[in-house]
């Protein structure tokens, strides 16, 4: 199941106006390049906001991800059309031949299941090409972000078109080792509905993560740091040989 915040149709239609940087899709872009994908499977698609960006250069895209609302926000943009959209899970894809399958932001974390994500990465290795590559990122545990994740550090007011004020704030639930989790809360002037959405991350170690993608027949090209993140993130480089 997704969080609220992708699932509720009120949530998902404002998260692209509550996350308007999105310049942690950069290096995702620039790998594109460097791979010369032609082909690429955007797993926890969202909204459609990479993908859609992709397909503006040309590139075929297939964007899947459980949330059924937040499908209906990337279909109903501009340029829509030019992307695939799947609502379902990446374990149950049809067969694809891809260049390069992305998992950016939040995705592979949020996949706390040690089932589910086994599942994934299989998933994601079936769907490329020989040759194809998984990149996606997952923090550093050792830099305890939960930490920073307090209403003091969230909290804001913004003012979306045909939408009115809404007010949003996280604040930490529970920390049970390797998982943690959290609340975000918004409130809408509006009419004053307060709705609140629980979402939980895995933490893995390098070297878990590692040891997973070995053993689904990865090969690990490279282990980068998150530009826009220095020292918090990994951003893992795996191929299909």
């Amino acid at each position: 199941m997704a969080d609220d915040c992708f699932e509720h149709p009120r949530l998902a239609a404002i998260y692209d106006p509550l996350e308007p940087d999105r310049s942690d899709l950069d290096p995702y872009l620039r790998m594109a390049h460097e791979f010369e994908a032609r082909r690429v499977l955007d797993i926890g698609c969202g909204t459609g906001v990479f993908a859609l960006l992709l397909a503006d250069r040309g590139i075929e895209v297939v964007g899947v991800d459980p949330a059924l609302a937040s499908i209906y926000v990337a279909r109903d943009k501009p340029g829509s059309e030019r992307v695939r959209w799947i609502c379902d899970e990446a374990a149950n894809l049809p067969p694809l031949q891809v260049d390069l399958a992305t998992m950016t932001a939040n995705v592979a974390q949020a996949i706390v299941g040690p089932q589910a994500w086994q599942k994934t990465l299989r998933g994601a290795y079936e769907a490329l090409r020989p040759g194809g590559h998984l990149v996606f990122e997952t923090r550093d545990p050792a830099r305890r972000a939960w930490e920073e994740w307090t209403r003091e550090n969230s909290y804001s007011v913004t003012q979306i078109p045909g939408i009115g004020s809404v007010e949003s704030w996280v604040q930490l639930i529970n920390v049970s080792w390797p998982l943690v989790t959290f609340r975000w809360t918004y409130v809408f002037a509006a009419d004053g509905q307060v709705l609140t959405s629980d979402s939980t991350l895995r933490f893995r170690e390098r070297e878990e993560v590692e040891r997973d993608l070995a053993a689904h027949g990865y090969v690990v090209e490279d282990v980068r740091d998150a530009p826009d993140r220095p020292g918090r993130e990994f951003i893992f480089l795996a191929r299909r040989p």
